[in-house]
């Protein structure tokens, strides 16, 4: 494949297969249905699935469920199931999109279940991880979430050159503690670590 790395620090072997057998799925429906850009096809490896790992060190240690938003052609959450083996539910509206993550996670065995319906109507137990990638808005992803993050629970986002502006906004809706990392993959970008989260009493 196309620039792929050779390895990948703390990716074991057959982790690293399970991966490779995603990419090529994904590259393939990507004929298709848009799942990614097709300029992002040949550097598909270090502009996804190497940007969606590094929110792997993130995660919280002893989970036992985690919930992905919007997620399209699986990133990050498809991803985060091969690499950590925590169960994920992977929520996406497009039938189509649905279609393929069922496809990618029985190919790759991947602990994901998916629910292909919008995430205002999706009903979930509480899970102590929600995650998402270029998908909305602070504030937007703050309101989908809170109803379905368990208490204690840490949201993982990643975020793109807007995020000073949605963090700004989000302040003024919700209380929360932000960790902010640098993404190693894009200078425009950070991974975004939320927990506390509560409404602003008498926001909007």
């Amino acid at each position: 494949m196309k620039h792929a790395p050779t390895e990948i620090p703390g990716v074991s072997r057959e982790t690293r297969e399970r991966l490779d057998l995603y990419a090529e799925t994904l590259l393939r429906w990507n004929r298709t249905i848009n799942l990614i850009s097709r300029h992002d096809e040949a550097e598909f490896w270090q502009r996804h699935i190497v940007d969606c790992l590094q929110l792997a060190p993130l995660v919280p240690a002893g989970i036992s469920h985690a919930i992905d938003l919007g997620s399209g052609g699986g990133l990050p959450g498809l991803v985060l199931a091969i690499v950590t083996g925590i169960p994920f539910h992977l929520v996406e509206a497009d039938q189509r999109k649905a279609a393929f993550l069922r496809e990618a996670a029985r190919r790759t065995a991947a602990p994901a279940t998916v629910h292909a319906t919008r995430i205002e109507a999706v009903t979930l137990p509480p899970a102590p991880l929600v995650t998402a990638r270029a998908l909305a808005p602070l504030p937007t992803l703050l309101g989908w979430s809170h109803p379905l993050l368990a208490s204690g629970g840490v949201c993982l986002f990643l975020k793109g050159r807007s995020v000073d502006d949605e963090l700004t906004a989000a302040s003024a809706e919700w209380h929360m503690t932000v960790e902010r990392t640098p993404s190693r993959t894009d200078t425009a970008a950070s991974i975004l670590r939320i927990s506390e989260i509560d409404r602003v009493r008498n926001a909007p």
